[in-house]
C-alpha cells in the first residue's frame, strides 16, 4: 500500500508525508519491493517519475487493497463509506448522467466523487484503480475491463434558425460545402472524426472558431459565428435547431470498470443506477 501512496502522486516527499514515515524509508520501500519482484517500477523522465507498465500493475493492485481494507474497517467500526469514484466527460455529466447520479445520491449507499476527465484519461482512472467506474463513448474495450452500453447517441448538425439548412430534418456532409464550423481544437477526437469523414467525401469547409465543449460550442452556434456538429443529447440554446446527420457514426456510451466489480457494493449501486437511467436525456429534451 506504501506503493499505491507513491504511485497516487508520484512524489516520495508528497506520499511520505501522507504516510507520516520518512522520505528515505519510503524510498527503500519501494526499491526493496522493486528488487523483490526483479522488475523497474518506475522510471524518471526527464524532471518528472513515471510508472512502469509493471508499476502500473502493482500500484491498482495497492490500491485495490487499500481501498478494501479501508471498506472493511469501515464496517467494523460504523465509519461511513469511502467514495465511490466515477471518471466521465463533461458533455457526459451534463446530458446523460444526470439522472442516474441523481437516482445514486437519493439512495446514499456512499459519497460520491466525480472526475471529469476525456475518453483515454478516463480508462487510464479505471485501469489504474484511480476511479472505479467510468462512462465514455468507446469501441474496443480493453481486456482488464467489463463494460455495458448505456446509451447511444447520434450525432447532429447545429444551426441557427436564419440558417439556409435550418428547414431540413437531416442532411448529407456534401451540404456542409463551404461551411463555416465550430469545432474543437486539432488533435481532439471529434475534430479529427469530422475532419476526416469531410474530406473522404471531398467537402472543403472553413473553422469558424474553436472551441472546447458542446456548451461552448453551442453557445458560439447562438450567436451565428457558425454551424457546429454535436452529439444530439445536447440541451441546444434558444434560436439554434438540430439536423440529423445519418452519415456519421453512433456514439455508443459504455460504462466501464475493472472485473469483479460486486453489485451489493456502493459502485455497483452506482453502476446499476446509471444504466437503469442511461437512456433518460430521449425523453428529456
Amino acid at each position: 500500500m506504501a506503493f499505491a501512496a507513491f504511485a497516487d502522486s508520484l512524489n516520495f516527499s508528497e506520499a511520505a508525508r501522507r504516510l507520516h514515515i520518512s522520505q528515505p524509508a519510503l524510498h527503500v520501500k519501494v526499491r526493496k519491493l522493486s528488487e523483490r519482484l526483479d522488475r523497474p517500477l518506475y522510471c524518471r523522465v526527464g524532471r518528472s517519475l513515471e510508472l512502469t507498465e509493471h508499476g502500473e500493475l502493482i500500484a491498482r493492485y495497492g490500491r485495490q487493497l487499500r481501498d478494501g481494507t479501508a471498506d472493511l474497517l469501515a464496517q467494523l467500526h460504523g465509519l461511513a463509506e469511502r467514495p465511490v469514484t466515477l471518471a466521465a466527460g463533461e458533455g457526459a455529466y451534463l446530458y446523460l448522467l444526470h439522472a442516474g447520479i441523481k437516482a445514486f445520491q437519493n439512495g446514499a449507499p456512499a459519497p460520491l466523487r466525480l472526475l471529469t476527465l476525456n475518453r483515454e484519461e478516463a480508462l487510464a482512472a479505471v485501469l489504474c484503480g484511480k476511479a472505479q467506474l467510468g462512462v465514455a463513448p468507446l469501441d474496443d474495450v480493453p481486456d482488464q475491463l467489463q463494460s455495458m452500453v448505456l446509451t447511444t447517441v447520434g450525432q447532429v448538425l447545429a444551426v441557427p434558425q436564419s440558417h439556409r439548412l435550418a428547414g431540413r430534418t437531416r442532411v448529407k456532409l456534401t451540404d456542409l460545402a463551404g461551411e463555416r464550423l465550430v469545432v474543437p481544437p486539432r488533435g481532439r477526437p471529434h475534430r479529427e472524426m469530422l475532419a476526416a469523414l469531410l474530406r473522404a467525401a471531398d467537402v472543403s469547409w472553413e473553422v469558424a472558431l474553436e472551441a472546447n465543449g458542446w456548451e461552448l460550442m453551442l453557445s458560439f452556434v447562438a450567436m451565428g459565428a457558425g454551424a457546429a456538429v454535436v452529439n444530439a443529447c445536447c440541451r441546444l440554446p434558444a434560436g439554434v435547431v438540430a439536423i440529423a446527420l445519418p452519415e456519421l457514426p453512433v456514439l455508443r456510451y459504455h460504462c466501464f470498470h475493472l472485473r469483479g466489480l460486486a453489485k451489493s457494493t456502493p459502485a455497483g449501486h452506482l453502476r446499476a443506477a446509471l444504466q437503469d437511467r442511461g437512456n433518460a436525456w430521449k425523453t428529456s429534451t
